[in-house]
């Protein structure tokens, strides 16, 4: 219906003058009242396009940026479409959402984004363009000011991420001496990331209320489209975790602690394999990374393999750890040629393999996705994303034995202890800082930095029993201005929580029955966003998880694998490994 561009490099350096007169004429396009449903869906299939192409426009701003956050050219180019394209395109979204709405058409797989595209004509306010436009300096300037970090080690500049193999020493002297220099790296700027912090958190707040909401944990459930639960339900979900998890991560730690022969377990104790002689090192080099990954997940599944491999020929991986590149590791789309991205800080450490794993579940989500017709239907909440990745960490496990993968029998075994331990460690962590945002929105007490310090360390100790924390009071608190998502991506946490007791599901599935595990983990990507959350999760053959009881049956299975691998079984599903055509699965 509209003449549109061929690729994304014609808005590569386009100002919002130069994109907005596409979303006009999608705007006054004329459209048939009762709606023509080949006018609507040809009006529709525009707008998606003209979606993908600006997309992807700025998220290739987006990667250069954060691959090197101290190349000025590139931070110009990221903070135009963050902050002045991005925010007024949302503007017009809205726009063309309600044009949509007030047509009264629908179809079947659209439901679903027509009930996304009222919340967001609810919630809309022009008052708040400014605002997140603001907030997306902000957050620049975290990526900024957390990617140029470093230390001084034995006279070489490390980057926080490159002192993640020294917490893995067996010298504890090593060990205390990286946590204590990651720790001061975030405490030196402890004051001005509280201020920081400050003015982001005044500006949602202003959010929030300017649409008609008490506090911004209300209204970022409706921003996240959140319509299958609540914040009570999250409050349900810590208490849970509190019952069934702590008490298994205090069994583990006291495990730990009696295995190094400490009188107490400090921080410094608990990135070493308590198990293993040395460190694990998984990989020297980035190529043998990738040429691991890759035979990894042609045995987890062909079609995926296959998925990984072009992602590699297309170099859409940037996976090695360097001076000013932005911390963390994501996934994105590149939504118009329907290609995802890989970001990530490999130092050679597992962890590195499973953050690997981990961001391409997020892919394979996203290349099954892309066979649907519109750009909305290819987009899911986080609790949906988040189960693709973490089921892939858990359908992987058994190849990253030898020959196909990383480790020797032993290391791989290992390395899979190590996993289960985390996916219980993890679900605490994820519950004290889903716990800490919502105090901090629902507390006027969040406005002031010190107050936020101490409800941290308050309720950290809610959530982290047996670690020794005497006289560490500051380096715990740096802890949470490590966390990216608290600045950057406010509430996107607990969907990490209900994922991973998903991803638990799947793999009790796999163990259960591996080929007909993978296919419903297929399916389940391939739904994209175009079913109800829950829905998406019954595809997958999983359900949502708040309850204790259904908490304590998942930690009391992962606790068995953990019991029969310290036992010394030889795959990852200990004695309940499958038989028969499912033993594939197992290695």
């Amino acid at each position: 219906m509209i003449a549109l561009p061929d690729s994304p490099a014609a808005f590569a350096n386009a100002a919002w003058p130069d994109i907005a007169p596409y979303y006009e004429a999608l705007a006054t396009v004329p459209l048939s009242s009762p709606a023509v449903s080949e006018e609507v869906e040809a009006w529709l299939a525009d707008w998606s396009r003209l979606d993908t192409l600006v997309g992807e426009a700025g998220t290739l701003a987006m990667i250069a940026y954060t691959g090197n956050t101290a190349n000025e050219e590139a931070e110009r180019a990221y903070l135009r479409f963050s902050m002045e394209i991005f925010p007024t395109l949302e503007e017009q979204q809205v726009r063309l959402a309600r044009r949509l709405v007030e047509l009264g058409w629908s179809r079947p797989d659209l439901e679903t984004t027509i009930r996304r595209f009222r919340s967001d004509i609810e919630i809309f306010r022009e008052a708040n363009v400014a605002r997140f436009a603001k907030l997306e300096e902000y957050s620049a300037a975290y990526q900024k000011r957390t990617g140029g970090l470093s230390v001084d080690w034995d006279g070489e500049p490390k980057t926080i991420p490159q002192l993640q193999p020294y917490m893995k020493a067996r010298d504890r002297a090593v060990r205390e001496r990286a946590f204590r220099a990651g720790a001061q790296a975030y405490l030196a700027h402890r004051d001005e990331l509280a201020t920081l912090f400050d003015n982001m958190l005044a500006l949602r707040q202003d959010v929030a209320h300017e649409a008609g909401f008490t506090d911004f944990q209300r209204y970022a459930f409706a921003a996240k489209h959140r319509f299958d639960y609540t914040p009570e339900d999250c409050a349900g979900f810590h208490a849970a975790v509190q019952e069934a998890v702590v008490p298994a991560v205090a069994r583990l730690y006291e495990r730990r602690r009696e295995a190094l022969g400490v009188p107490s377990l400090r921080p410094w104790d608990l990135a070493v394999e308590v198990d293993a002689k040395k460190p694990l090192v998984p990989f020297e080099t980035v190529d043998q990374f990738v040429d691991g990954a890759r035979r990894i997940f042609s045995r987890v599944d062909a079609e995926l393999g296959a998925q990984f491999d072009i992602m590699a020929k297309e170099e859409l991986l940037d996976l090695e750890s360097r001076a000013g590149k932005a911390p963390g590791g994501y996934c994105t789309d590149l939504s118009f040629r329907g290609r995802p991205f890989i970001f990530m800080n490999a130092v050679g450490v597992p962890d590195d393999v499973q953050t690997l794993v981990h961001e391409a579940g997020h892919c394979f989500h996203d290349f099954a996705a892309h066979e649907l017709p519109l750009a909305w239907q290819r987009r899911t909440g986080h609790e949906a994303a988040e189960l693709a990745s973490m089921s892939m960490e858990l359908l992987a496990m058994p190849y990253l034995v030898q020959p196909d993968g990383f480790y020797t029998p032993e290391e791989a075994r290992i390395a899979w202890l190590e996993h289960f331990e985390d996916v219980l460690c993890s679900l605490t962590h994820i519950a004290s800082v889903d716990a800490f945002q919502a105090w901090i929105y629902s507390h006027p007490e969040g406005a002031d930095a010190a107050a936020r310090d101490a409800a941290w360390l308050e309720i950290r100790a809610k959530f982290e029993p047996v670690v020794d924390w005497n006289g560490l009071e500051a380096e715990r608190t740096s802890r949470w201005y490590r966390q990216l998502h608290i600045f950057e991506l406010p509430f996107y946490y607990i969907e990490y929580g209900l994922a991973q007791l998903g991803a638990v599901q799947v793999f009790r599935n796999a163990v259960r029955n591996g080929p007909q595990a993978i296919e419903a983990y297929k399916r389940f990507l391939a739904l994209g966003g175009t079913r109800p959350l829950p829905e998406l999760y019954a595809e997958a053959g999983v359900k949502l998880v708040f309850d204790t009881a259904t908490m304590k049956e998942l930690v009391a299975f992962i606790e068995e694998r953990i019991v029969e691998l310290r036992d010394g079984a030889t795959s990852p599903f200990g004695a309940a490994a499958p038989r028969s055509r499912a033993s594939a699965i197992a290695g």
